[in-house]
């Protein structure tokens, strides 16, 4: 498997096993109670779209730097700021756009966004480190 494969595989598999954890099982209250009839049904699609290219970006923006500079603490960092500017760009649209947008739930979504991509960015360069993946 080529190098890219394996940094996205790993970036995928943790990113989706965290994320459909807040979604199906921390978070799904809360979205359900606050966005209750600004919710629709979940389109696979637009979904796999997104994750795709988020975890494409997360690759070129932040892996591929951290592992040139060899270091674990940027892949935590720059994964952080990544991760708060791409979910402040849909909440913060959101809570300017749509009516009845709940601040709660762009504050707390900026705070998943910033760690379910700091901690995804920072498991996948762990791993390609560990395996010597550069």
């Amino acid at each position: 498997m080529n190098h890219f494969l394996k940094l996205f595989s790993v970036a995928a598999i943790t990113f989706l096993v965290l994320d459909f954890a807040w979604l199906l099982f921390i978070a799904r209250k809360m979205y359900q109670e606050q966005l209750g009839n600004l919710l629709g049904t979940t389109k696979i699609i637009p979904a796999a779209i997104f994750y795709v290219l988020y975890l494409v970006g997360l690759l070129f923006f932040v892996v591929y730097p951290a592992l040139e500079k060899n270091s674990l603490m940027y892949a935590l960092l720059a994964g952080a700021l990544l991760g708060l500017l791409c979910y402040a760009t849909y909440d913060l649209t959101n809570l300017a756009t749509i009516k009845g947008w709940p601040a709660l739930v762009t504050v707390i979504d900026l705070i998943w966004g910033a760690a379910v991509t700091a901690t995804t960015s920072g498991i996948t360069v762990f791993v390609a480190q560990h395996f010597n993946w550069r």
